[in-house]
């Protein structure tokens, strides 16, 4: 019996969440979610069983996931069960899984190779979706034909964070692109946006398209994954403008205003909700010399470098090898910065951070790797506007028109107010 209700999950603490899914770095700071109640009656997809049971019923089943990929219940002892052993145990017949970046179980660093191979606790064979999947094709990030043979159906259920360059958006318009072309129904089961009530960002331009941002779309949209994917479907933004048979299964309780607290870590790097809710804003300080703190304990809530003043920049840290990142940037170098951890919840992007930041540098010529800036900006503007000395208003304000047209095109596929 599905339950509606999971406020239990959320009592849990961080650190037995990340003990379950077997982290090493959960950021001491971490405070409960201030959350709990809002989130209480929010139903994920996955939990609504009688909503797509009938539909994979008999089939052979294929699942993208991740660790995140989960069907809460109250049993404060196992508050969750991971949605494959949880179909399993319904004799569903899965006959395969893809993984993502950051792999099935989500403990893999950004950016590493994920290895084709068996799922140690199923024995299911798990194809990689980030970098090794056998694939004779030229991308790497695709499913082949051959993949696909024998399936009947594809299950996608990962939890997204809102975030144009976070690359679980781009996994799905593979996966719909290539079943599409095999005549697979792909079923998403919706999952909330941590960072779905607001817009902001440029538009992701043609020339920058890339593997951290298929679409035009701003670097934070205000969608589901579930409305993400009728959107790609709608605008035709798969190869040839095919279209995938697509069934999402909705959210309950839930609005664009609904402030979700995460359960589980969404990626090794995103250790909880501030830096979450930072992500969007300091992601782009990867595209510079600048840490944005993988190597400590304080991911995506801390940034600092070598090269900035210590006179202005009071707050130090030392990257270090740990969960999530083998090899930080700026490792075993004290890095002069900021410690966000503190501040208020964004409901914009700050990129003031990155602009002062850039003139209070002691190496200009060598902050920005353009390529990779450019590539998450989805645009070469922003470095431009950065270095000619605009203020970040100006800069802002150079996007709203853009973004006014996305909101009319958004606006097509919400599921939700």
């Amino acid at each position: 019996m599905i339950q509606k209700r999971i406020s239990r999950v959320l009592q849990i603490s961080t650190v037995f969440l990340c003990v379950i899914l077997g982290c090493q770095g959960t950021n001491k700071k971490q405070k409960p979610s201030e959350n709990l109640k809002e989130k209480e009656g929010i139903v994920v997809g996955a939990n609504q069983t009688e909503a797509y049971l009938n539909l994979i019923k008999n089939k052979n089943i294929a699942i993208v996931g991740n660790n995140t990929s989960v069907i809460f219940n109250n049993n404060s002892t196992q508050p969750y069960k991971h949605l494959v052993d949880s179909l399993l145990s319904l004799n569903i017949n899965i006959t395969k899984i893809f993984a993502p970046e950051h792999g099935l179980r989500g403990v893999v660093d950004a950016g590493e190779i994920i290895k084709n191979g068996l799922d140690e606790q199923t024995g299911l064979p798990v194809i990689s979706l980030y970098g090794d999947n056998n694939n004779k094709s030229s991308n790497k990030f695709k499913p082949s034909n051959e993949h696909l043979k024998d399936i009947d159906l594809m299950i996608f259920d990962i939890q997204d964070v809102g975030v144009r360059f976070y690359t679980y958006l781009s996994t799905l318009h593979y996966i719909m692109e290539a079943c599409a072309e095999n005549n697979i129904p792909v079923i998403v089961l919706d999952r909330p946006n941590p960072n779905g009530f607001y817009i902001d960002g440029p538009i992701a331009q043609k020339e920058f398209k890339s593997f951290i941002g298929l679409h035009p779309v701003p670097i934070v949209y205000g969608m589901t994954i579930g409305e993400y994917a009728k959107m790609i479907n709608g605008e035709k933004w798969l190869e040839n403008g095919v279209q995938c048979d697509l069934t999402v299964i909705p959210l309950k309780n839930y609005t664009h205003q609904s402030m979700y607290s995460l359960p589980l870590r969404p990626s090794p790097n995103l250790p909880n909700d501030k830096s979450i809710n930072l992500y969007a804003s300091l992601c782009l300080f990867e595209g510079t010399n600048v840490s944005c703190g993988r190597g400590t304990e304080m991911q995506f809530q801390v940034f600092g470098s070598p090269d900035l003043p210590s006179d202005t920049y009071k707050f130090s840290f030392t990257p270090q090898p740990n969960f999530g990142s083998k090899n930080p940037k700026n490792m075993n170098q004290e890095c002069h910065g900021l410690d966000l951890s503190e501040t208020e919840k964004l409901s914009s992007l700050n990129f003031s951070w990155l602009i002062d930041a850039y003139h209070a540098t002691s190496e200009k010529d060598s902050f920005f790797r353009t390529k990779s800036f450019n590539l998450l900006a989805g645009t070469d503007k922003l470095k431009e506007q950065i270095e000619n000395g605009l203020k970040f208003k100006d800069i802002k304000e150079s996007w709203q028109k853009d973004l006014d047209a996305f909101r009319t095109i958004r606006k097509k596929y919400l599921m939700y107010p």
